[in-house]
């Protein structure tokens, strides 16, 4: 997979987002193409697989030891319930639940009842649910992750001396891309380092050229540098919170 050889200044015609595509039409991406007459395709790089009940039983991590239980995405908790049920493991109405935004608590309503539940939320990261942290300090809590957790996180709760324990229940996999070997795009945005992992795992001699690279985060621009890319858009900036921003802002210099 690799761009074809023009100039690197060309105009953005088409553009590959790194992400499962979105379940309805309405996203911001579909918007910019109509907006901006682009082509944009979406192709998750990686993928989630669960953990299975037997495997996660040689942690020896018994569930009913825990009395509060922290959900960093909504993977983790369809994971979490999936392994409650594998494990026949009825999980108790008193069970609290610390979600990183209120989008994550809202979910839950897909596994319990929401307004019987004790359900606290933060804006965005752990360290937003500081306050309502400190007031349940006592509390033993479990921490659903994957096996390449948000470090963020957890030197959060480890520096807050809170009494959490790590459960990996589902892994990041990196997605055959095989299909895309003989695709070109203009613009490929990435989204996390994991998935520029997988670009070089499918593409071990993958060659930028003229390929331009958007990066949201510093983690994410740090591993396309590391891998010798030259990353051309960055998000989120001051003032361009979202990727598309982002691309918008760029396409408006580059298709002059």
């Amino acid at each position: 997979m690799q761009e074809k050889n023009d100039s690197r200044i060309r105009k953005v015609k088409s553009i590959l987002v790194t992400l499962p595509k979105p379940e309805t039409e309405k996203s911001p991406y579909y918007d910019l193409a109509k907006k901006l007459n682009l082509k944009v395709d979406f192709r998750s790089f990686i993928h989630v697989e669960g953990v299975p009940a037997r495997d996660f039983r040689k942690d020896k991590i018994n569930l009913a030891d825990f009395t509060a239980v922290i959900f960093t995405s909504r993977n983790a908790a369809d994971h979490f319930f999936r392994i409650c049920e594998e494990m026949r493991y009825e999980v108790p109405a008193e069970l609290k639940y610390f979600c990183l935004s209120e989008t994550i608590a809202l979910y839950l309503q897909k596994y319990i009842q929401y307004r019987k539940r004790k359900i606290f939320f933060g804006k965005q990261t752990a360290a937003d649910l500081a306050e309502v942290l400190k007031k349940h300090a006592n509390e033993k809590f479990l921490y659903p992750c994957s096996d390449m957790a948000t470090e963020d996180t957890m030197k959060f709760l480890e520096k807050s001396g809170y009494d959490f324990t790590p459960a990996v229940l589902f892994k990041t996999v990196v997605s055959d891309l095989s299909d895309l070997a003989e695709v070109f795009y203009d613009v490929i945005a990435f989204f996390s380092p994991s998935s520029i992992q997988s670009l070089f795992k499918n593409f071990p001699d993958f060659k930028q050229n003229n390929t331009r690279i958007a990066a949201f985060g510093t983690n994410t621009s740090k591993a396309c540098t590391d891998m010798g890319l030259i990353v051309d858009i960055d998000a989120p900036t001051p003032g361009v919170p979202s990727m598309t921003m982002a691309i918008e802002n760029y396409i408006k210099i580059s298709n002059k």
